[in-house]
């Protein structure tokens, strides 16, 4: 058997996005130093940034994402409380109702994406053996005389009309997100391009942040409308650190939310649950709306490519991005950087292979979940063969009955959290439960004052 080298030196990481600090985080155990190499300025506390441009939306830390980071910052979800997130419950509209309340379902972390962006920032920046360069460029990638290796990166400080310099590493990981140059780098070193899987969505966001007084809700933290084909809309609104609600609302197939008061108010009002629309005609708005928009889930194939420079990795959103309502981002890099610790657990031999397909693994679950339900939503991609089309009955069914049975409704939950692949919703005690109805009574979510033909088009889905 092949000793496996082990990981020492330097590791270089692009980006300090959620990924790019994670995968610091594991890196930082194995390698002498690591040096995050960052174009933006890092602002001192919770604030949006321009490299983030999705910041200023609805952000989730699912509960597997909580978990792994409770892994790797023990506390943190502690001193996450300390310093103002708040832990909950919240109400989720599905398939045309809510589901049952799960009584001994966790509770979830709540706060702005900038907030928890921050508090694993500093964590990060505490540890010994952990450098944060900013302002800085990457440039290109510095390789070994056959091409065969990366050996660094050339960078130049923005604004400095100084030549550029080479950062040397063991390793290089590019967690620069959706925008990497990575498939145009390897081009020019002669590699081949990942295959680039798209599916469209077309989709925008507005958002704005409101007054949040304590017993709004009755002390629930959220509200999600997931969107369905009849009305390709969805909403989220969630408390945030400073009693804030953020509101979040959506549309697919180029439906952008409008940003004046009067046409994004209307846009609440036209979601089949109106506790949303409720709180925007009535809270105290704290700032202007705000817009994103997103074209397509992408996913980069590189666990397909057959030649790759050693010496160097792509995790995170320069990987695979999601239609961002579903908020698996963040929870699918931190899934991505425990793959990256087993892997130079077993050494530094074939490292990106490895990792690649471990990588693609992670992305596979929440992949089918997003894109399964994104091509339900529109009549050119919406399944027609017998197969997926009784799947999609089951699927309606199941949430029509997850409305009363607890036991659904949190097998629903622990899938939307990536603790489970979808097949688990099969299973035959579940599926009993499916064509029963829901046998279990549990503590209803509060009847919205819905509109009367949205929401009977929606149970019939």
């Amino acid at each position: 058997m092949t000793q496996q080298t082990q990981a020492t030196g330097t590791a270089v990481v692009i980006g300090a996005s959620m990924a790019g600090l994670l995968a610091t985080r594991v890196l930082s155990d194995f390698y002498d130093t690591v040096v995050i190499v960052e174009r933006d300025a890092l602002p001192a506390s919770p604030e949006a940034r321009k490299g983030v441009p999705q910041a200023r939306h609805a952000h989730a830390l699912l509960g597997h994402g909580q978990q792994v980071l409770e892994e790797l910052f023990p506390g943190f979800a502690e001193q996450l409380q300390e310093q103002g997130a708040l832990l909950g419950k919240g109400r989720m509209f599905s398939g045309g109702g809510y589901l049952a309340r799960v009584a001994d379902a966790p509770c979830s972390l709540y706060a702005s994406r900038p907030f928890l962006e921050h508090a694993v920032r500093e964590r990060v920046r505490a540890l010994p053996n952990v450098s944060i360069l900013e302002q800085i460029d990457v440039r290109d990638l510095a390789v070994d005389a056959s091409r065969a290796r990366v050996e660094g990166v050339r960078v130049r400080t923005r604004g400095d009309d100084a030549a550029e310099r080479v950062i040397a590493a063991n390793l290089v990981v590019d967690a620069s997100g959706r925008g990497s140059r990575t498939p145009a780098w390897l081009a020019a070193l002669g590699y081949p391009e990942p295959v680039e899987e798209l599916v469209e969505v077309n989709m925008a966001y507005t958002t704005r942040i409101f007054r949040r007084r304590p017993d709004d809700l009755g002390g629930d933290l959220l509200v999600n409308i997931a969107p369905t084909p009849n009305l390709t809309r969805a909403s989220a609104m969630l408390a945030l650190e400073g009693d804030r609600w953020l509101v979040t609302v959506a549309g697919y197939f180029g439906d952008a939310p409008p940003t004046d008061d009067a046409g994004f108010l209307e846009f609440t009002r036209s979601l089949p649950a109106q506790e949303i629309y409720e709180m925007v005609r009535n809270a105290e708005p704290l700032t202007e709306p705000v817009t994103y928009r997103f074209r397509a889930n992408q996913w980069r194939h590189y666990e397909r490519l057959e030649r790759f420079p050693d010496g160097f990795l792509v995790i995170g959103d320069a990987i695979c991005s999601f239609t961002p309502i579903y908020g698996q981002g963040m929870t699918v890099a931190a899934l991505e950087s425990l793959a990256l610790r087993d892997c130079l657990t077993q050494g530094t031999d074939r490292l990106a292979q490895r990792f690649f397909k471990r990588a693609a693994k992670v992305i596979a679950i929440p992949w089918s979940i997003t894109v399964g339900n994104d091509r339900k939503l529109s009549p050119a991609t919406a399944p027609r063969d017998p197969f997926n089309r009784a799947l999609g009955w089951y699927l309606a069914r199941f949430l029509v009955a997850a409305r009363t049975d607890a036991t659904l409704a949190g097998a629903f939950m622990r899938v939307g959290n990536l603790f489970d692949p979808p097949t688990a919703l099969l299973r035959p005690s579940l599926a009993l439960r499916v064509l029963r109805g829901g046998r279990t009574s549990a503590p209803h979510q509060p009847e919205p004052v819905a509109h009367h033909e949205q929401e009977r088009q929606a149970a019939q889905i």
